[in-house]
Parts: C-alpha cells; sequence; structure tokens
C-alpha cells in the first residue's frame, strides 16, 4: 500500500480513500494499522482532522470516541482470541506524541512475543518492526480484518455508525 492517503489519514477516510478502513463508527473510523508485528493492531481515528485531543471534543462526543474505542478494542480481543491461541490481552491507549489528530490504539498482546517484550509497552520493540516490509499490511492480512469486521458486527452498530464502502 502507498499514496498520499497516509499523509492526510482521516481525509481520505473521509473521501474514501484509507485503504487501512474497517468501519466507520459514531465517533471516527476504525482501520486496521500500517503494520501487524502484533497481528490485530488497530486504530480508531477521530473524524474530524482539527481534534487533537480528547478534551477537544464536547462531552457527548468525547464519550462517543471512548465508546468507539472499547467496541473495536472488543471487536479486536475476540477476532485475535478466536484467530489465535496465544493471543493474551487488547492493550488500549490514547498517546497522541506523534500524531496531530486524536486517535486511539489497540494493541492485541499474545505469549509468543518476546519474553523481554511481552509485558512492556508495544513502543519498546525495535524500530524495524514499524518498517520491516514482513510487517507491513498487506493482502495476507485479509483474513484479519473480515474477522475484526464480523466482530464488529455482532457487537452491533453504534447509534449514528454506518459501514465504509472502502
Amino acid at each position: 500500500m502507498t499514496g498520499d492517503w497516509r499523509t492526510d489519514r482521516i481525509g481520505a477516510a473521509l473521501r474514501g480513500e484509507n485503504p487501512t478502513v474497517l468501519r466507520r463508527l459514531e465517533s471516527g473510523f476504525a482501520v486496521i494499522g500500517d503494520v501487524q508485528f502484533l497481528p490485530g493492531y488497530s486504530v480508531l481515528l477521530v473524524d474530524d482532522p482539527g481534534v487533537q485531543r480528547l478534551s477537544d471534543l464536547p462531552r457527548g462526543k468525547r464519550l462517543s470516541f471512548l465508546s468507539d474505542m472499547d467496541r473495536l478494542g472488543e471487536a479486536v480481543e475476540r477476532a485475535c482470541l478466536r484467530l489465535d491461541p496465544g493471543f493474551r490481552r487488547v492493550n488500549l491507549e490514547i498517546l497522541g506524541n506523534t500524531d496531530p489528530f486524536l486517535h486511539a490504539h489497540v494493541w492485541p498482546r499474545y505469549e509468543w512475543e518476546p519474553a523481554e517484550l511481552v509485558t512492556k509497552p508495544v513502543w519498546l520493540y525495535p524500530p524495524d518492526r514499524w518498517s520491516d516490509e514482513r510487517f507491513r499490511l498487506g493482502p495476507r492480512h485479509d483474513a484479519l480484518r473480515e474477522a475484526i469486521l464480523s466482530e464488529l458486527d455482532q457487537l452491533g452498530p453504534t447509534p449514528g455508525s454506518r459501514r465504509s464502502t472502502s
């Protein structure tokens, strides 16, 4: 996957041009991560690129974002539990230290991770995990995408959500 959509992830999602979009949710977009060294890694993108932090949202939209984060986290958990017997848990994070827009990371964690990293934040993984082609999102992740989508569907729609056409 290449293209300018990476420089404007939210705008590309709003235009239907972001290939990582799984589903439009009430507060934004559920997307599968560009890298999959921890299979199932997903992100919730807010639907307004001008929103930098959770506190920028009015209370109702803030609660919608947190609810969507929970829903995506549960969908990833269910899908990964079904697909990998080594699945342990899901970590949810809103960091905002690099990208200037509100987003939440959904990190599945596994028993098969290196012993020195399995209980640590994923950000301590070696830099090559973020750039190595072996971990890039691609067609081999289609079954994983479908599993997460299926779980999102089983969890039911959030008010105002709609299926993405991407």
